[in-house]
């Protein structure tokens, strides 16, 4: 398989949107030591970043346009002839969406249809991997969420019922509806809660929880504790994302979901961060948090069946690594 990816990706133009952030700067990692030429945008950057403190900056054309400016977009995928899109630039916290919908709904929904479109007119371009989220799908219905286990699977209905779902939930009928109208070569990924080196928003619960243990501060939890997503490492993702690319062709139109073994509840994620240190977290329950949705977890069988993906990495496994790099960062 590691044979295929080099040879699949070497001399290829990408661009990923969003390619100096948390995961995207992993995926431009791996694209960059697969040899493909790559281009990505930004509109801000920071010094202690993975994606310059892995001088991928070095690495890379970049380009500071932001996806809400259609010319700009399109002016990228001519200008560098791009053959395969990642589009990861997004506004992605839950937070700052209720406190700017406006925006949220600008960089999710018409971000998502300027790439779109910049495709459509641009026929040399191969391929979109759009990265969504877990969100889309909204609340399960009471019904579904019992028993506990119950989990969304690809065909469920979107339906996000505030700023940040439903800008997520549109996006991807957006992406549906370019595949079924024009045959755009789009493929939808959903996935539940990505941690991993790079993360440098401390309100989400594992950058908080290593905050907190390496500076000795009180961990502020936004909700009551019990909220539970899957956790999933990024290098995982990655890999799922450059499996789809390889097979855009057959897969085009289709959604998959990121899910992951490890679907844990806040107190849960606290637990295991505590269990690796040996050495307590002081929380804080602040139950303040809005519209976010108390339970949600990811059927990823279609993704395991159709290329064999699985999450390869744990939290337990993980969590040494991604400690010391925030120790790094944090010093």
């Amino acid at each position: 398989m590691e044979n295929m990816a080099v040879n699949f990706f070497a001399g290829k133009n990408i661009l990923v949107t969003g390619g100096t952030g948390f995961v995207g700067s992993h995926l431009v990692e791996e694209l960059v030591r697969q040899k493909a030429s790559v281009v990505t945008t930004f509109i801000s950057t920071s010094p202690k970043s993975y994606f310059f403190s892995q001088g991928l900056h070095k690495r890379v054309s970049m380009v500071h346009v932001d996806v809400r400016d259609f010319d700009g977009i399109f002016d990228v995928v001519t200008k560098f002839k791009i053959e395969y899109i990642f589009h990861l630039a997004a506004e992605s916290l839950v937070e700052t969406a209720f406190y700017n919908p406006k925006r949220t709904i600008e960089t999710n929904v018409i971000g998502t249809t300027n790439v779109l479109e910049s495709v459509r007119l641009f026929p040399h371009a191969k391929g979109v991997i759009v990265a969504s989220s877990d969100k889309a799908y909204g609340k399960m219905s009471v019904a579904k969420s019992l028993p506990r286990h119950n989990k969304y699977i690809e065909t469920d209905p979107l339906r996000g019922d505030h700023p940040y779902e439903v800008s997520k939930s549109a996006g991807d009928l957006i992406c549906s509806s370019y595949f079924k109208t024009y045959g755009a070569p789009v493929v939808i990924t959903r996935f539940g809660n990505i941690y991993g080196e790079g993360d440098l928003n401390f309100s989400r619960i594992i950058p908080g929880a290593i905050q907190s243990l390496l500076r000795n501060e009180v961990l502020q939890i936004r909700s009551d504790g019990t909220y539970v997503r899957d956790y999933l490492y990024v290098k995982d993702v990655v890999e799922g994302y450059m499996l789809l690319a390889k097979s855009i062709n057959k897969i085009k139109g289709e959604a998959f979901n990121f899910g992951s073994s490890e679907t844990l509840s806040v107190i849960e994620v606290i637990k295991a961060v505590q269990k690796y240190a040996k050495k307590k977290i002081s929380y804080k329950i602040l139950n303040t948090a809005r519209n976010e949705i108390p339970y949600q977890s990811l059927d990823f069988s279609k993704i395991r069946k159709t290329f064999g993906w699985k999450p390869r990495y744990r939290l337990q496994t993980t969590i040494k690594k991604i400690t010391k790099w925030y120790r790094k960062i944090l010093s």
